[in-house]
């Protein structure tokens, strides 16, 4: 057992949420960052929400990742950080730089305050979307030795700022004699602690809902919030982990086939969930209308796919198949509005 500090960025996201659930099963004292007292109440809550027996243990403070004020104090003390904040929207920001300059901004002030506190480790959580776009279709899996062309077509606001901030953070990284270890992760599922769970768990609420009468035929890479939380400590632990990239993906798989699950695993209470599919070339039609829809596009046509061999391998990671992740997905949102009805 260990009382080791771990400051974990932006607290009350769901990933971060998850990540401070999994350090305190380890034993670790762990600090989170907020941006308002509110970010607090939610921290706690969602602690609560996930059996943290000691959600009123967590230390939290304020800071913000586009101000300097309070990282020094947030860092101060941590063996390790794991910088998760950065911001995911559900559309695309009026201005690329909205996303690119918090995101790399944000990972260099923690870097900044990790170096000058001395934390033996920083792990950041980067994204998939730093490898894999901007390449032509390919069958080939994507792997960690590979990073998202900026030149190259189709590159989102989020991508391009995820990748911009990787790459500022392993320059830095480099520069200053720092150890660090990047999670890419995919798109993240798994069970929700509270209501403000973002925009990958908001498309399974949107089936539950049947917010969309069908659903085009594209292909996501899934992972457990859970594993990946599991991940973070592995790369902030374990010595081979040091410098190196990890892809955290348990598999592809379609919209149908996860609204099939959905529907499967939970009866009449799915009862909403679609089951028709849009032809591809119609999603292309309405993408020239809908920033929404227009986000799905690269999900379309031959499967992105990738590999986590190199945390299995490596770390000894074993994810939860992804049929698992989204059946938790949806049947913790249902437990949560009952809850909150």
């Amino acid at each position: 057992m260990t009382n080791r500090r771990v400051l974990v960025t932006g607290g009350s996201g769901f990933l971060a949420a998850h990540c401070i659930l999994r350090l305190q099963e380890d034993g670790f004292t762990v600090r989170t960052t907020v941006r308002s007292e509110r970010g607090a109440d939610r921290v706690r809550s969602m602690s609560a929400a996930g059996g943290g027996a000691d959600a009123a243990d967590v230390e939290i403070v304020q800071a913000d990742l586009t101000a300097d004020t309070g990282w020094d104090a947030a860092v101060a003390g941590c063996e390790y950080v794991l910088h998760v904040a950065s911001p995911f929207p559900a559309v695309p920001p009026a201005r690329e730089d909205d996303l690119i300059v918090p995101a790399r901004d944000g990972a260099l002030r923690v870097l900044r305050a990790a170096r000058r506190a001395g934390a033996r480790r920083v792990v950041l959580t980067s994204s998939l979307a730093a490898i894999d776009y901007g390449h032509p279709p390919t069958t080939t899996p994507y792997d960690e030795t590979m990073w998202t062309d900026l030149d190259g077509p189709g590159v989102t606001a989020y991508a391009r700022s995820k990748t911009l901030a990787e790459r500022a953070a392993w320059d830095f990284a480099g520069r200053e004699g720092l150890e660090l270890a990047v999670v890419n992760p995919v798109g993240i599922l798994g069970p929700v602690l509270g209501g403000d769970y973002g925009t990958s768990v908001g498309a399974i609420a949107l089936l539950l809902d049947g917010g969309t009468p069908a659903l085009p035929r594209a292909t996501v890479g899934i992972v457990d919030a859970r594993d990946v939380a599991d991940l973070h400590v592995r790369a902030m632990t374990h010595s081979a982990a040091a410098g190196e990239r990890f892809i955290a993906t348990a598999g592809l798989m379609t919209l149908p086939q996860m609204a099939r699950e959905i529907r499967d695993g939970l009866g009449e209470a799915a009862g909403k969930v679609p089951t028709r599919t849009i032809p591809d070339w119609v999603v292309r039609i309405i993408a020239v209308f809908d920033d929404n829809v227009r986000l799905s596009l690269s999900m379309l046509g031959t499967p992105r796919d990738t590999t986590s061999a190199k945390a299995q391998r490596v770390l000894g990671w074993k994810p939860r198949p992804p049929e698992e992740a989204v059946l938790a997905t949806a049947r913790s949102i249902l437990a949560l509005r009952a809850r909150e009805s």
